[in-house]
């Protein structure tokens, strides 16, 4: 598998798009585009060295390349299913090559409940709605009710740091992840709204008509 090391999480059933600019990681794409549009995005080693066994990632399949003049290019991929480093493989490419192993979640006790699922989609439409509202763009993000998928869609949307959405691709109860977002997110909604109001305000000058 091809690999990436980059401080950007990638969630299982998000998008991601992404600037490949480096010549190493050129030449990766190249190869990605003509083989299986398929390579590792996990976190990178400390100071530049190849990513520690057992480091958590996500398998990204490039969905659209965007080729510009100068041998750059603008990419949108979509993650699949999460992985774990496994080792680093002798190589002679000029980018990382592993080998990994799926990391899949484990068996839940008690799975959540369709309160619970309908609670965590209503919060989450919200929140998009008000990073719409902010980013002046439209999104309404197509949720599904399968808990395990569900939770990392509505992770991909939050406003959070990256040991923190790091440590949530990491976590392999479904349960739990739904848990910790219903949990989470009526704080992260309060300030979210809060600034899409006056955004909003703002966006008429305070009078509530457009500039």
């Amino acid at each position: 598998m091809p690999l990436f090391p980059l401080e950007t999480v990638l969630f299982p059933g998000a998008l991601l798009p992404l600037h490949i600019f480096e010549p190493r990681y050129r030449s990766m794409l190249t190869d990605v585009v003509e083989g299986q549009h398929r390579f590792g995005l996990l976190p990178p080693g400390s100071e530049g060295d190849a990513p520690a066994v057992g480091m958590i990632g996500c398998i990204a399949r490039v969905r659209a390349v965007q080729p510009l003049p100068d041998g750059r290019s603008n990419i949108v991929v979509s993650g699949e299913t999460r992985f774990s480093l496994t080792r680093v493989l002798p190589s002679d490419k000029p980018y990382l090559v592993g080998e990994v192993t799926p990391l899949e979640d484990l068996p839940d006790v008690q799975v959540p409940s369709s309160q619970e699922i309908a609670g965590l989609r209503s919060l989450a439409e919200r929140y998009a709605a008000a990073l719409s509202r902010i980013n002046d763009v439209e999104q309404e993000p197509e949720l599904i009710d399968d808990p395990a998928l569900l939770s990392f869609q509505v992770a991909a949307l939050l406003e959070w740091d990256y040991p923190t959405k790091q440590h949530f691709l990491a976590i392999r109860s479904a349960t739990e992840r739904v848990t910790r977002l219903i949990h989470t997110i009526p704080t992260l909604l309060a300030d979210l709204e809060a600034r899409a109001m006056v955004h909003q305000r703002a966006s008429r000058n305070g009078t509530g008509a457009p500039h």
